[in-house]
């Protein structure tokens, strides 16, 4: 399947820099099968057709409201001082079907900036190469304090590295229809932050007895979460 972004309704319409692509890069040909979501749980599938510089699609067929992931996981993860590592975690976490990401902003996060954009445009491509229909929603960059306040502690878990306050190993957490992770920075969350979560109701887990960096740890909460759906 040779899947493309665009919009779906009122008309199928293929992505400016997916024309750009489909045309300078991988060269396709008129007449070529394609496939076209709007990231929302719909699809097209039709044929190329070349206007000039434009790229269109001769749609075929159009389906709706393809199902979703039976679990919606919401990872909140600090981004790291690298951000190359940030990237991996998004791109793993797109293709392990995380539904939501959230760049959170703790009092030992050292990267204050992030370009927003950019990552969003690498959750897209990571969809189109997973071949998911449901885009997941890249937020932007929140504060801790801030993040907290809607949390449901009935769905809601921190994973911290801290030893001697009580934690549940993640493998007896019974998996729920909606899930919200909390992944730390280098260093950790503050004190003041697991109280702060704790006195909000919000249980820690443990992810074993490595200590995993944050982008580790946000992607090996993404496999256990699709190893429960499989």
């Amino acid at each position: 399947m040779k899947l493309f972004f665009g919009e779906i309704f009122p008309e199928v319409k293929i992505n400016d820099e997916e024309q750009t692509h489909i045309s300078k890069v991988l060269r396709m040909r008129e007449g070529e099968e394609i496939f076209v979501t709007d990231g929302k749980g719909n699809l097209a599938k039709g044929n190329l057709i070349f206007e000039g510089k434009r790229v269109l699609i001769e749609t075929t067929e159009i389906r709706e409201n393809l199902a979703n992931f039976p679990t919606q996981i919401h990872i909140a993860i600090a981004p790291t001082k690298n951000i190359d590592r940030i990237e991996f975690f998004l791109e793993k976490a797109t293709e392990m079907a995380v539904s939501e990401i959230t760049l959170i902003q703790t009092e030992k996060t050292e990267r204050k900036n992030l370009n927003i954009e950019k990552l969003r445009k690498q959750s897209v491509s990571a969809s189109k190469q997973s071949l998911r229909f449901h885009f997941p929603i890249v937020n932007d960059l929140t504060k801790f304090s801030d993040f907290v306040k809607s949390l449901d502690p009935e769905t809601t878990f921190v994973a911290h590295c801290n030893e001697n306050l009580e934690r549940i190993d993640l493998r007896e957490i019974e998996s729920k229809k909606n899930m919200t992770f909390l992944i730390g920075p280098e260093g950790d969350f503050s004190d003041r932050e697991i109280q702060l979560l704790a006195e909000r109701g919000i249980k820690a887990v443990s992810l074993g007895n490595q200590r995993l960096r944050t982008e580790t740890a946000g992607v090996f909460v993404a496999a256990w979460n699709y190893s429960q759906m499989m």
